[in-house]
């Protein structure tokens, strides 16, 4: 016994056949404006690395100065103030040398009670790393800054807001990795710290934390929701 199968209508395979073409179409070009929205997003990005105060002129202000050729350094006494940049650094004498490349160090120290000053911008944020100590370092070629004896170093969103703050006797900052570490010392001693160690305090990183030297947040109720949660 012979049996008829239908065989499909030739207009609706071609219309069906179409709308895949144009759906797998349609599928690529979004996965390529995925993929070329996502590649301009990372070229957007600032590079974190980049520095720019390294190649800034170094200016200095002070009470007196003196050169001493044979060792190729600049001597500054009497609230000195070193700028280069957005880097800033203040003590009692800044020694300044510069090596064969055009690389400039600075070396600022100060007496008594006083300690010497330090600041710096972060990259691609309003954000400064300051800090004070007897002793600094700045190291131009690598933006290497160490604070040696009663360091402390906070980072300051804006120019006043504490978000971090560290103190030790040895702090050294890497500018060109963003990353600082800290060591004891007897020089930090106090009767509710008799070993000197490192103290720190840090802020949450997550979104719209409160400053450290503000006051607690207030919370109040909204007006303005109105219904019921979704479940």
């Amino acid at each position: 016994m012979n049996e008829r199968f239908s065989r499909p209508d030739g207009g609706q395979a071609r219309a069906t056949l179409a709308h895949r073409v144009t759906h797998a179409l349609r599928c690529s070009r979004a996965v390529l404006g995925a993929a070329l929205a996502s590649l301009v997003a990372l070229t957007a990005l600032p590079a974190h690395a980049e520095k720019a105060d390294r190649d800034k002129p170094l200016n200095i202000e002070a009470d007196n100065m003196s050169y001493d050729d044979l060792n190729q350094k600049n001597v500054f006494t009497g609230h000195v103030v070193a700028t280069k940049g957005t880097i800033v650094i203040k003590a009692d004498r800044v020694d300044v040398t510069q090596d064969p490349q055009g690389y400039q160090y600075a070396t600022g120290t100060s007496t008594g009670n006083n300690l010497s000053y330090f600041r710096q911008k972060r990259d691609g944020v309003d954000e400064y790393i300051d800090g004070n100590a007897v002793r600094i370092d700045y190291d131009g070629k690598n933006d290497f800054t160490k604070l040696t004896t009663r360091a402390t170093v906070r980072r300051l969103q804006g120019l006043s807001t504490v978000q971090d703050e560290v103190h030790g006797s040895v702090i050294t900052y890497d500018g060109q990795k963003d990353f600082y570490t800290a060591t004891a010392g007897k020089d930090v001693a106090s009767p509710g710290n008799p070993t000197g160690r490192v103290r720190a305090t840090l802020a949450p990183r997550s979104g719209g934390a409160a400053p450290l030297n503000g006051p607690p947040a207030k919370l109040s109720p909204s007006n303005t929701i109105q219904g019921t949660p979704q479940q």
